[in-house]
């Protein structure tokens, strides 16, 4: 979690919000999509062998644990995430059968050095309040020869799902926040960042994906989930979140089908543990 203020045009303070992912349902619906399409050209970069031992920092619900499961033949793979909402929900998964969910914080791993073969972090460092710390956490719990790995969305270069409303907003005078450690989502931070934690044949790249929406209404109200969104949506007085919605159906005009297409744009880095 964390806290910030949401400003109109001349300073005016609307909204005071803390970011709390606690809804599992609600994150799946807003993020579970994306996760998997994104966490599938992930999973195939990073080309990580079966029956590995994984940590996934950050698992949130769980969306992208349970594609590491299905698509790794894992032996061993634990959640971890400070959301006690969010663990309740992955819990459920089907992967819970294999997975094991339990609330820690990623910049103080709750494991023993050299636990895992593989930690990942999927659309979680920019979140971390010291990513370096981060990172060096995954490198600690790794056993060496191992993989550490993330993908973020590319957030300072409006790659992540929602950037358009962010957009829309600012035109309008309202400011929605960025997460707290933005910075640690470029491609070079990233990079700097695995090579300064002593990581070998370290490697980035963006991973673009489009996402398809039944319709505008479904877009529109999924998008609307998106935590640093939200509560500056829903302190807009109704002319104005009216507003809003017309000037995002001019930006997303729908298929012949009535489907509306977004997209949005992560960046990657992996490196292998020193032996």
């Amino acid at each position: 979690t964390f806290e910030y203020w949401c400003h109109r045009g001349g300073g005016e303070r609307v909204v005071e919000h803390q970011i709390r992912f606690n809804d599992g349902a609600a994150y799946e619906r807003m993020m579970g999509q994306w996760s998997h399409l994104a966490g599938n050209i992930f999973l195939d970069w990073v080309a990580a062998d079966s029956g590995s031992r994984w940590l996934d920092v950050g698992c949130g619900n769980g969306a992208f644990t349970e594609l590491l499961v299905d698509r790794c033949a894992p032996n061993q793979v634990e959640g971890l995430d400070p959301s006690e909402e969010q663990l309740d929900f992955a819990r459920k998964r089907p992967a819970a059968t294999l997975a094991r969910f339990q609330q820690g914080d990623a910049m103080l791993l709750p494991y023993e050095d050299s636990t895992f073969d593989a930690a990942v972090m999927a659309l979680v460092i920019f979140f971390v309040p010291d990513p370096a710390k981060g990172v060096a956490e995954m490198c600690r719990v790794v056993a060496p020869g191992g993989l550490v790995a993330a993908y973020a969305w590319d957030v300072l270069a409006g790659g992540n799902p929602g950037s358009e409303f962010r957009e829309e907003l600012s035109d309008m005078g309202y400011s929605a926040p960025l997460p707290p450690s933005a910075e640690a989502s470029r491609l070079d931070i990233m990079k700097a960042l695995w090579l300064e934690a002593g990581l070998l044949d370290v490697a980035v790249r963006e991973i673009a994906v489009e996402r398809t929406f039944a319709d505008f209404e479904d877009m529109w109200e999924t998008t609307k989930l998106v935590p640093t969104l939200a509560p500056v949506i829903a302190a807009m007085e109704p002319r104005e979140a009216n507003e809003l919605r017309q000037r995002l159906q001019r930006r997303f005009p729908p298929s012949a089908d009535g489907t509306v297409k977004c997209s949005a744009r992560a960046n990657a880095a992996k490196g292998r543990v020193a032996r």
